[in-house]
């Protein structure tokens, strides 16, 4: 079965949104070519509406010049959503959020391929979580305090998940990126 993977950049206070203002100047060879690893391992993304919006906008109209842009768009895309009504971007689908949606992730993941990446998306991870859908997080934790913006774990009613530190790597940079698995 293939595994829902998803991958975030975190500030040292768990800060996940908006990284595009504060991660670059940690990007280096080292992150680079694990962030390569990461999209190399997948063949399919899982996006929230949000994430899909912004990708779609930047993606989009990427040429073969811009590293990933030929992958992240010749790559299926499934969208959570429960407003949307159709996708533009190549290779998209909108899976409608409700009862069935559950259902609709796990046959996803029976069906043949590697992995199932989710990037961003606070909203969509949580939920994955939260329904026992979720096999891996992956953190790079930057060595910046933030204080304000949107935290990946920061409802104090969330429901309690173990995790397995599975692997990590320190780059030159401070950053650690940190994988977990949930502990079934």
């Amino acid at each position: 079965m293939r595994k829902i993977t998803a991958g975030f950049f975190a500030s040292l206070d768990g800060v996940v949104e908006a990284p595009e203002r504060w991660h670059f100047p940690y990007l280096n060879e080292e992150m680079g070519m694990a962030l390569g690893a990461q999209i190399a391992a997948a063949d399919t993304m899982l996006l929230g509406r949000s994430t899909y919006e912004e990708f779609a906008a930047h993606w989009a109209d990427q040429g073969s010049e811009v590293p990933f842009a030929d992958q992240i768009n010749s790559t299926p895309k499934y969208v959570v959503s429960s407003t949307l009504e159709s996708v533009e971007w190549r290779n998209s689908t909108v899976l409608r959020g409700g009862e069935g949606l559950a259902a609709d992730i796990a046959a996803l993941k029976r069906q043949p391929g590697r992995d199932i990446s989710v990037t961003g998306s606070i909203t969509l991870v949580r939920w994955l979580l939260g329904n026992g859908l979720l096999d891996e997080l992956s953190l790079m934790v930057h060595p910046v305090v933030l204080g304000d913006g949107r935290r990946l774990f920061e409802d104090e009613r969330a429901q309690k998940h173990e995790l397995t530190l599975v692997e990590s790597a320190t780059f030159r940079t401070g950053v650690a990126h940190l994988t977990y698995r949930l502990a079934k």
